[in-house]
């Protein structure tokens, strides 16, 4: 009788997969209670607490800090990304490539330029080391608009003269950061960087050019995508996903962010849809992205947020925040008072709304911070604190724009039924 000694290890590893795979279940269980838990708090609160910030703090509630009934894993974190990617995505479906074009863009650009090498200067007399310096101006000056997106749909801000500049400033915000972070922080050299951003931009544009060329040359391949777009093949949705998909790979092969790639994806898509199919095709990609993918973003997010950093260092948490509105938020609120910027806004509450969310920071702060502690250029203790100073901002800017937008209540008065059910 011959023993087969590989079979106990292969039992003790299948039993390994079978754990893991359990804890990850469970964890996702915990993670879409919060997820449908959050916006029914917000409503019993009257909205005054966006549904975006009770995500963030039940995911610390469920999370290893506190009652430690979630944990990420790499199933779980591979579900995070995609929700990363989902969330700019739909930020970059927002952006109109001729708002970037404009006066008003190039404004935020300087500002945000401005904003960085201020404060990069006063962080470099703080930390006194040149990458620590430009970590915490990247942190501080980000504008986090995927987070803001849902907030400004929630309040049906999108579309007009605050949501327009917002999302200037926003994707001036994202973009900048990201661009900086791959430059400066990266382990390259600077020309390297420079060149894969280059060979990234090539492939965004041949994905972007793609699907037209194909249309054109095979003519069934068309047919086909339009006969299978409304029915369980969902052809179209599944294009937008692929795209997602590949140039999010393509950013994780090169080492950049993966927000760059999602953010790339979305402005494609505003480019390559006709303007007649963008409300429906928006109402779809809410509904795949936002019952799922963005709200465990978001949860996860919050479970990495440890309660014993901000019990033992509660100034320094509640500091973050006084931080970036000082060095991102008031220089967005002088710049729109001196001179004309090219937004058309006029009264000052207007203005102190625009800043406050632009002020509004927090998947930069995560992506930067968690290079930064790989890197060795900053502890996990600071970067936590750096990350739930972040939350906060979500939690208490964009609440406080609104309230000086006097008009909280009376948008949420005229939600419908179906308006409401889209909200995050």
């Amino acid at each position: 009788m011959h023993f087969n000694a590989g079979l106990p290890t292969d039992a003790l590893l299948l039993a390994a997969g079978a754990t893991e795979n359990t804890n990850s279940l469970v964890s996702f269980a915990w993670i879409m209670a919060a997820a449908l838990l959050a916006p029914l708090v917000s409503y019993m609160l009257g909205y005054r607490l966006p549904s975006v910030a009770l995500l963030l703090i039940f995911g610390m509630i469920i999370g290893p800090s506190v009652l430690d009934l979630a944990a990420e894993d790499e199933g779980i974190e591979m579900l995070k990304e995609l929700g990363v990617g989902a969330l700019f995505l739909l930020a970059g479906f927002e952006i109109q490539i001729s708002t970037l074009k404009t006066k008003e863009a190039g404004t935020a650009l300087s500002t945000w330029i401005i904003c960085a090498l201020a404060c990069g200067v006063g962080a470099y007399f703080l930390v006194d080391n040149v990458p620590g310096a430009i970590v915490v101006a990247l942190a501080l000056t980000s504008t986090a608009l995927g987070t803001l997106t849902p907030m400004l749909k929630q309040d049906r801000i999108l579309g007009t003269k605050v949501g327009n500049s917002v999302m200037i400033h926003g994707a001036i915000g994202e973009v900048a950061p990201i661009t900086a972070m791959a430059l400066l922080l990266g382990t390259r050299s600077t020309l390297t960087t420079m060149i894969i951003l280059l060979f990234f931009i090539i492939i965004a544009v041949a994905v972007a050019v793609m699907p037209a060329a194909i249309a054109s040359t095979i003519p069934w391949v068309k047919t086909a995508f339009i006969s299978g777009a409304g029915s369980t093949n969902q052809t179209i949705l599944r294009l937008i996903i692929l795209i997602l998909a590949i140039l999010m790979a393509v950013t994780a092969v090169f080492e950049l962010d993966i927000v760059l790639g999602a953010f790339a994806a979305g402005i494609i898509l505003n480019r390559i849809i006709p303007d007649e199919f963008h409300r429906r095709l928006e109402h779809r990609l809410d509904v795949v992205f936002y019952s799922m993918l963005i709200p465990v973003f978001f949860v996860v997010s919050g479970m990495s947020i440890s309660w014993d950093t901000i019990a033992h260092n509660p100034w320094k948490v509640l500091g973050i925040p006084a931080l970036i509105l000082v060095t991102r938020g008031l220089p967005v609120f002088l710049r729109e008072n001196v001179g004309h910027t090219g937004s058309d806004i006029e009264t000052f509450r207007e203005r102190l709304q625009v800043s406050l969310y632009s002020a509004t920071g927090l998947p930069i702060i995560v992506a930067v911070t968690s290079l930064a502690v790989n890197s060795g250029i900053m502890e996990a203790e600071n970067a936590s604190i750096f990350v739930s100073g972040g939350a906060l901002t979500v939690a208490i800017f964009p609440f406080l724009a609104s309230l000086v937008g006097g008009n909280q209540q009376e948008k949420k008065d005229e939600k419908t039924p179906d308006a409401e059910s889209k909200d995050l």
